[in-house]
């Protein structure tokens, strides 16, 4: 089990580079894949994102890759070759329009500023190995990161199951009482008005056997008890698991609902009110499962 929530990050250095790749994730749905790096870089997207697939498959993910250091910053150093040419120009511009021309400091620092030599990155074609290369490294610390948050998950998962399986156990042992109490109940309510009717009664055994009938829920708890062999097993399995994980706890709740509208008891009730807050718990947990 992996959680959809990781973060790794590694570098390298490039020709006078630092390179420097993060990437991070939250819980989505699908794989929802963004990429920042150098426009220069660009056509090195497709890759990325192929290797990212493979190693998750759900998610909000991000990936940064940026370039810093000593040559970044030489190459941005002010060219005073252009710059003395670009104030030659401006001169001649204001003279040609008898214009008086006496540079300022402000004026200096915008020309200078102006005329910055570009920053020439490695070509992309010898940076695509070293980008993989270091891509790679963050993502398998990444893909840690998610495989032990998937760990934690885990455990809790299984208290939490546990906890449902005991509430489902506790309705099926006071589900066959619900009949009797009924027939106990309707008795006392005719006696009370004054009806004395024996308990071999027709009208009365088809009353206590239609209610008997409405309040059946053997089958509920039979599929219930399947839901939750299917759901540990799944927890226990690789891969993808959080769609059918989702898909199970559905069904699961389903049949608590119906459980809870068939019940006529408060004990069930109860119960299947118990069992609707740890089911919706855990709805909130497996979101964040991969």
């Amino acid at each position: 089990m992996k959680s959809m929530t990781g973060y790794g990050r590694a570098t390298a250095a490039i020709e006078g580079f630092s390179l420097t790749v993060q990437v991070s994730s939250v819980n989505r749905k699908t794989l929802d894949l963004t990429v920042a790096l150098p426009e220069e870089w660009e056509s090195l997207e497709p890759a990325i994102g192929e290797l990212v697939r493979k190693f998750a498959s759900r998610g909000k993910v991000h990936v940064n890759i940026e370039l810093t250091g000593d040559r970044s910053s030489r190459d941005s150093a002010w060219d005073e070759v252009a710059a003395s040419e670009a104030l030659a120009r401006l001169a001649a511009f204001a003279k040609k329009r008898k214009v008086p021309f006496k540079p300022t400091p402000e004026l200096l620092w915008q020309v200078a500023n102006a005329q910055k030599r570009g920053t020439e990155l490695p070509a992309t074609e010898s940076a695509h190995p070293v980008v993989t290369k270091v891509l790679t490294q963050a993502l398998r610390e990444f893909a840690a990161m998610r495989a032990k948050e998937g760990e934690t998950l885990m455990v809790d998962f299984i208290k939490r199951t546990e906890l449902l399986h005991r509430l489902v156990e506790s309705i099926a042992a006071r589900a066959p009482k619900v009949p009797a109490n009924y027939r106990e109940q309707l008795l006392k309510r005719l006696r009370d008005a004054g009806l004395e009717i024996d308990l071999s009664d027709e009208r009365v055994l088809r009353e206590i056997a239609l209610f008997a009938d409405r309040c059946d829920v053997t089958e509920e708890i039979t599929r219930l008890r399947s839901h939750f062999e299917q759901f540990a097993a799944l927890l226990k399995s690789d891969g993808e698991i959080g769609r059918k994980a989702e898909f199970i706890l559905q069904e699961i709740g389903r049949e608590v609902n119906t459980i809870g509208s068939k019940a006529n008891d408060l004990t069930i009730a109860r119960a299947v009110i118990d069992l609707k807050n740890e089911l919706e718990r855990v709805r909130e947990q497996i979101a964040n499962v991969e």
